[in-house]
């Protein structure tokens, strides 16, 4: 597979695993709010910041979560939401569906254990997977 990005109506046949970032910045359960800022302002495409204790995915956050009077030094996982996540084994049909419900356009991946594997993600423009190529 190589780097770009897939139709997202061009799916038959190919699963979540095939079409999410399987390399994904995921901050520590113990994050301040501050801290999900700082990583929110490095770019405008960041729409939803994912939580991990080590490997295991336990909540996700939008800008909006950490916006306006929320206390800088407050932990994130008191405000994180575990949310809709997507299996790796998904049709990616299904996951883009849930993806275009999501207010940030991307939902986490997590596998049976509760270890997240990646992030599906839609391009701006709602047309292609933010993700590879499928050879």
């Amino acid at each position: 597979m190589t780097i770009g990005g897939v139709d997202a109506d061009a799916v038959d046949g190919l699963t979540v695993a095939d079409v999410m970032h399987g390399r994904c910045d995921a901050l520590p359960a113990s994050a301040s709010v501050a801290d999900v800022r700082a990583w929110f302002s490095i770019s405008a495409s960041r729409r939803l910041a994912l939580l991990a204790d080590g490997e295991r995915y336990v909540g996700s956050l939008t800008p909006a979560d950490v916006a306006g009077d929320v206390d800088a030094r407050r932990p994130v996982l008191q405000l994180a939401r575990r949310g809709a996540t997507l299996a790796p084994d998904t049709a990616a049909a299904a996951g883009r569906d849930l993806v275009l419900a999501s207010p940030a356009r991307r939902l986490p991946v997590v596998d049976d254990e509760g270890l997240l594997v990646g992030v599906l993600a839609l391009t701006t423009d709602r047309r292609r997977f933010a993700c590879r190529d499928v050879d």
